[in-house]
């Protein structure tokens, strides 16, 4: 089942959303390699999941795919984004994360620290490097 790799980084950033628009689960089938949104909130007008068939969580037919934390790429990729980079603030930042608004405080510091654009090349390398990682466990053939 070949499936466009930006394809699949999109569901995953979907499937990361939870929020104003509800919670997004993202699906790949495993014999065409569609990709399906299937969003909890019954009420969005915008968004329409008719075409999700009936029997999409059949996990031999349809694979989910992951967020962010199915990847484990919250707190410890930020723990080691700044042992490498930030190693002065790995006190601070873990302190930071022992509270609530963690990723708001923890920007701030990257944004003191001028450090933000080395942050999000960061995760974005290793949020690539994890879904290729996943793709290839699970048998999906990526197409660039």
């Amino acid at each position: 089942m070949p499936v466009k790799f930006g394809d699949i980084v999109q569901a995953f950033e979907f499937a990361d959303i939870d929020g104003g628009m509800g919670q997004c689960h993202t699906f790949v089938c495993r014999q065409t390699g569609k990709i399906y949104y299937q969003f909890d909130q019954d009420d969005l007008e915008e968004i329409e999941d008719d075409d999700l068939p009936d029997d999409i969580e059949d996990q031999t037919k349809y694979l989910k795919i992951p967020n962010t934390r199915d990847l484990d790429l919250g707190k410890p990729l930020v723990i080691a984004f700044v042992r490498e980079f930030l190693p002065n603030d790995l006190d601070d930042v873990r302190y930071i994360f022992s509270k609530r608004g963690a990723y708001q405080n923890f920007k701030g510091l990257l944004s003191r620290r001028g450090a933000i654009d080395a942050w999000h090349h960061y995760r974005n390398k290793a949020t690539e490097r994890a879904l290729r990682d996943w793709c290839q466990i699970h048998s999906i053939e990526i197409v660039d």
